[in-house]
């Protein structure tokens, strides 16, 4: 798995485009066959009547990793700074954002991007990145006026998936005045339909219950050193042995603050009202009749 990262880490470090791009899709393509099956088990799609079938490799479901010896294998290493995937692509997407401000990386900075929500969502614990405010700042400066809305859709997604199930990290968006950024966007004139979209369906997310599922992972990660990261309660964390049980009991207090304090529906209520006088309402009564999110508002 290192011969695999160092030449895409490499890649990644380099100050010249091409490089970057060719970094990206090392990493993309290390995660594709992460998340797909090998040719043991292939699927046959047929396209058109009179093709020849081609053979595709099915997608592997969440439960199947667990057992996977190259997901295993990946996993762990995520656990240390020096092969941490995330860490690399949000310091190659801070050189894309300073570097790339005439537009040239746009396409680069949207490939960073969903690969960042690719890998948190493998390695949950590498949300706790975003904990700390130089990574945290990089979603607001994306969220400008300035990008284009390929750009602005991206980051909101990648936002989302950085502050699921992470109180620390909404606690860290919100005292950088991350919601203030939302929440001007959604009221410009000049935001389109698309990136207007996924505005209001962060807003149904940022009103949901907070529910801290991943353990506090250790403070050396603050500060990159090695021994990044800890496991993480969710379905993944069955590679080393499960701790859902650790998880629930995780679910049942409320952290200090500082250390991931959650804040109720109605604390963060106060806070969007601040913002967008009037709107609150309608969004809480769109997320109780149509239930985004499973219903858990109901």
């Amino acid at each position: 798995m290192e011969t695999l990262l160092s030449p895409a880490f490499d890649n990644l470090s380099s100050f010249d485009g091409g490089k970057i791009k060719k970094g990206l899709k090392q990493v993309e393509g290390l995660l594709a066959q992460i998340c797909l099956s090998g040719p043991s088990s292939p699927r046959k799609q047929h396209l058109q009547p009179g093709a020849a079938d081609r053979e595709q490799p099915a997608r592997k479901v969440l439960a199947d990793l667990s057992g996977d010896p190259a997901f295993r294998e990946f996993f762990k290493l995520q656990e240390g700074f020096e092969w941490n995937v995330a860490q690399r692509l949000l310091t190659t997407l801070d050189f894309l954002v300073v570097r790339g401000g005439d537009g040239q990386y746009d396409l680069l900075i949207v490939n960073a991007l969903d690969l960042i929500q690719g890998v948190l969502l493998l390695h949950p614990p590498s949300k706790v990145l975003f904990a700390r405010s130089v990574h945290m700042n990089l979603p607001p400066d994306l969220l400008e006026p300035i990008n284009c809305p390929a750009i602005q859709s991206a980051t909101i997604i990648t936002l989302v998936v950085a502050l699921l199930d992470m109180p620390q990290n909404m606690r860290v968006f919100e005292q950088l005045d991350g919601l203030l950024t939302i929440t001007s966007l959604f009221k410009s004139r000049e935001t389109g339909r698309e990136v207007k979209f996924r505005l209001t369906e962060f807003l149904y997310f940022y009103l949901t219950p907070e529910t801290p599922s991943i353990p506090r992972a250790d403070a050396r990660l603050a500060t990159g050193a090695p021994g990044l990261l800890q496991r993480s309660p969710s379905k993944l964390a069955k590679v080393f042995g499960g701790a859902g049980n650790e998880g629930k009991g995780e679910r049942q207090g409320t952290a200090t603050a500082g250390d991931g304090m959650t804040l109720s529906v109605e604390e963060k209520k106060e806070y969007v009202d601040r913002y967008l006088p009037g709107v609150v309402d309608e969004l809480l009564k769109d997320l109780d009749t149509y239930k985004p999110f499973g219903g858990v508002l109901s």
